[in-house]
């Protein structure tokens, strides 16, 4: 008996998103796991949390916190948010309209995005950066405007952002802690930024995920601590990122009560809400700040024992500010593979040397190559010196 039915048949799409394909972060873990490289690419530790923060958590579990919680985040979650950003950047913001509990900071930045840029609305990005940013933007319906961090130094350029705001431009992206140079604006840049967006409606979305990783007794200038800045932003952190649990996925979003409503209209429709427990965790581990304020001093001795052996190296380092990257020039290594592209360099480099990291060009639009790449170093020790010997070979 023969079917009525035609073939089977998946209807064609058009993209909404024809210049993604796989990001390079996976492409490289894949790359080292199928290797067994060191993998010092992707932006995450190879260690545990406190025992004590998953404790907190299996206690709300038992404590029967595993239905849906408010669609705004856990009451005291965001209390304890708003009592930080206060104690921390002075910055008084109502912890029931003002703060959002999110998915991780990505969601985070997608919400923001979408709850604010309509179709032509121009975002400017400074490039490098992390490649969710553009994406985002075109999915919103909004035009990418590149605006490059100045090369080596990765300092922001005000003159060519100024040039670069019109009046079509509806927000600014920025992130300090930079990902992936590890640069830090400073309080001066700060000024500087709140001054040229004074007379203007751009709002600002400021990625601060990496803000207790800040070293050389430096401190953050989070958008918080000025209130002309706050008063236009969306202020983004990660719990994944301070507490080393990058696979629970939960973000905070802080912004004015008028931004925040905007925003949550967003969030109701594409998460509704985050991890129940996850936040009773969170929130009762919140009321110790040892844990955040001694972040800074736990980093910074894994940056200086990464940045100790690659300078008996050949490498070429890049200042490390902030966050858990570490830069490095490759054009002065004693092997003709470092004229490769920075991509196939650092495919070479996981294949032949056994170490994995991401090549700086991934992280621009055009990708310019300025043979630098990026190492995470929010690994155990062993695992950094496994790296370091295998890298001594160059």
């Amino acid at each position: 008996m023969t079917s009525d039915y035609s073939p089977i048949h998946t209807p064609a799409l058009t993209t909404r998103l024809p210049n993604v394909g796989t990001t390079i972060f996976t492409v490289m873990s894949a790359l080292a796991a199928q290797t067994g490289a060191v993998n010092l690419g992707q932006g995450f530790p190879d260690f545990d949390c406190d025992p004590a923060l998953v404790d907190a958590v299996h206690r709300a579990m038992r404590a029967g916190h595993n239905q849906y919680p408010p669609m705004t985040g856990v009451p005291a979650l965001r209390q304890a948010v708003a009592a930080k950003m206060q104690a921390l950047y002075g910055l008084a913001c109502n912890a029931d309209t003002d703060v959002t509990v999110t998915a991780g900071a990505t969601q985070a930045i997608l919400t923001a995005i979408l709850a604010v840029v309509h179709p032509g609305d121009e975002v400017i990005v400074l490039e490098p950066c992390y490649d969710s940013y553009v994406p985002n933007i075109e999915l919103a319906g909004g035009v990418v405007v590149r605006v490059p961090l100045t090369p080596g130094t990765f300092r922001p350029d005000f003159d060519a952002i100024a040039a670069a705001i019109t009046p079509r431009t509806r927000a600014l992206l920025i992130n300090s802690p930079h990902n992936p140079s590890g640069q830090v604006w400073s309080e001066a840049d700060m000024r500087r930024l709140e001054a040229m967006l004074t007379p203007t409606d751009v709002l600002l979305i400021s990625d601060e995920v990496y803000e207790h990783m800040v070293y050389d007794g430096q401190l953050h200038q989070s958008v918080a601590r000025f209130p002309a800045l706050a008063a236009r932003a969306f202020i983004i952190s990660s719990f994944g990122k301070t507490y080393h649990v990058t696979g629970w996925k939960v973000g905070t979003v802080v912004a004015p009560a008028a931004l925040t409503a905007e925003f949550r209209k967003v969030h109701q429709f594409n998460v509704f809400t985050v991890n129940t427990p996850m936040q009773h965790g969170l929130a009762a581990y919140m009321a110790d700040p040892a844990p955040y304020l001694e972040l800074p001093a736990f980093y910074q001795r894994k940056r200086d024992l990464f940045r100790a052996g690659l300078a008996q190296t050949r490498f070429r380092l890049l200042p490390g500010q902030g966050t858990y990257f570490q830069c490095a020039g490759i054009e002065e290594l004693a092997v003709p593979e470092r004229d490769l592209p920075e991509g196939e360099f650092c495919q070479w480099l996981t294949r032949e040397i056994g170490v994995a990291a991401i090549p700086l060009s991934a992280f621009y639009g055009n990708g310019f190559d300025q043979k630098v790449i990026r190492f995470c170093f929010a690994k155990k020790d062993e695992t950094l010196q496994a790296a370091l010997d295998k890298l001594a070979r160059l």
